[in-house]
């Protein structure tokens, strides 16, 4: 039975859970289980601690986990992403006040605070900087201020917190972090050795495209159906077939879903009629 590990709260457990249930696998109907065995698909997931996950998928006591990039990094554990999901984007920025610092190579000397000192440590050795670092758990913007840090290191989407503080980005971001499928490094996830955890994995690809795109029927001129399927060229090619109308022809092909508003624009301009999209709820590709 395969075993894997889940955000048992947080940003990443609620969206973590919706893709699983779309991919089809039973999920915890209360927050307080912390193991549910779901034997249609052969698979245990256990609801942990987000910071938690990694350790324990390295250690191979569970096969596979879905975590962040940011804590699986942060973690220093023995485990590797194999698939970005897409929720839970994050960006991860040195700030401090104005005048202080315009990039990572000013910071030598200094003493950075964060919440994510894997991260920050990495991420100075990695260009030569000999700086101190802080750990502090969450509110990390009052660090400046009561004289613990120069810099702060932390996720930021606004900025608004930060400007609040009278703190400004900069330099480059540390990292981009979204949630990530992971396993410990080494485990072979070959379809011969590990055919769960490839069937896991098409599943979640299978939700992931079928958020990304929908499909687009609509019906065109005959004359018009190269300029047509150049437009909605779908992921192999488009399904053409002749309408009872002698001339005319009905197309059927998967679009991005963000674009589909202007291509539906585009073949209604070319003469096309009778234009129409559907959601995907599951796909293999």
């Amino acid at each position: 039975m395969l075993r894997i590990a889940v955000p048992n709260k947080g940003s990443l457990s609620g969206p973590a859970a919706d893709m699983l249930h779309e991919a089809g696998y039973q999920q915890r109907r209360e927050s307080k289980e912390l193991r549910i065995v779901d034997p249609e698909n052969e698979v245990e997931f256990f609801y942990l601690r987000p910071r938690d996950i990694a350790i324990y998928v390295s250690s191979g006591r569970l096969d596979i986990g879905v975590t962040g990039r940011d804590l699986l990094i942060d973690s220093g554990a023995n485990a590797e992403e194999i698939l970005p999901l897409g929720f839970a984007r994050s960006t991860f920025r040195f700030a401090t006040k104005p005048g202080t610092a315009n990039g990572v190579a000013d910071l030598s000397g200094m003493t950075v605070a964060t919440s994510y000192e894997g991260i920050v440590a990495k991420h100075l050795a990695d260009h030569g900087i000999d700086a101190s670092v802080v750990h502090l758990d969450g509110a990390v913007e009052t660090a400046i201020e009561l004289g613990v840090a120069e810099v702060i290191a932390d996720v930021v989407e606004t900025g608004t917190s930060l400007r609040n503080a009278g703190l400004e980005v900069f330099g480059d971001p540390i990292m981009k972090s979204e949630a990530v499928v992971i396993r410990r490094v080494g485990a072979d996830t070959s379809e011969e050795a590990e055919p769960k955890v490839q069937q896991f994995l098409r599943r979640l690809q299978g939700v992931l495209v079928a958020r990304t795109y929908v499909m687009m029927d609509y019906d065109c001129r005959a004359e018009h159906l190269e300029k047509a399927v150049a437009l909605t060229p779908g992921l192999e090619s488009p399904t053409i077939s002749p309408l009872h109308n002698e001339g005319w022809v009905a197309v059927r092909a998967m679009v991005p879903a963000k674009e589909a508003q202007r291509i539906m624009d585009d073949l209604y301009a070319l003469g096309a009629r009778a234009i129409l999209t559907t959601a995907i709820h599951a796909c293999r590709l």
